[in-house]
């Protein structure tokens, strides 16, 4: 979600920081104080809790600590492909604050603990402030090539064909496709 390919915006209010992008599914941080509730429905963007700190002790927040569960898989990790655990009990942990010497960057330092990592791996980011952004909308949905059959991730290749996302994947049930018989061309 914070991947930044396109611009990213925040609404800070005083329960709840919202995350918009055209990228994706805008994301909501609440900050409430609440707990994790106990039936947590997963979803591709999970769960986000997040606090407000004040980590420079000058009377106003400047850090936002988030932490975020309930991802819905499949999921890859990073843009290498890397298949995120299919126990989807990923946790990602986020500091986002704007840097101290320049308040036209904003920084987030992410950790991501996960079953299919030896260790928690932790990336950092820098995103400029644009002063006069130009939002654009983007439909991600237009276009995609992927399609769940069943419980399985297929797309359709560029020449389209139902290919699979992973070795060894089984082929779709196609008890419920009739194949047309031959006719002869007229």
């Amino acid at each position: 979600m914070m991947i930044g390919v396109y611009p990213i915006e925040f609404v800070v209010t005083p329960k709840v920081t919202y995350v918009l992008s055209d990228y994706t599914t805008n994301r909501r941080i609440f900050t409430d104080g609440r707990d994790w509730p106990s039936g947590l429905l997963p979803s591709f963007t999970g769960y986000s809790i997040g606090k407000w700190i004040d980590e420079d002790g000058e009377g106003r927040y400047d850090v936002l600590e988030v932490e975020t569960r309930g991802f819905k898989g499949p999921r890859t990790f990073e843009g290498s492909g890397m298949p995120l655990h299919e126990d989807n009990a990923t946790v990602i942990r986020e500091r986002i604050r704007l840097d101290r010497s320049d308040p036209g960057l904003l920084r987030i330092e992410a950790t991501i603990i996960d079953h299919a990592l030896t260790r928690p791996w932790t990336i950092t980011r820098v995103y400029r402030r644009e002063t006069h952004p130009v939002l654009d909308f983007v439909d991600s949905t237009e276009n995609n090539p992927h399609v769940l059959v069943g419980n399985e991730y297929y797309m359709i290749s560029a020449d389209g064909y139902l290919m699979p996302t992973k070795r060894g994947q089984p082929a779709p049930d196609l008890r419920y496709f009739n194949r047309a018989p031959n006719v002869p061309a007229k």
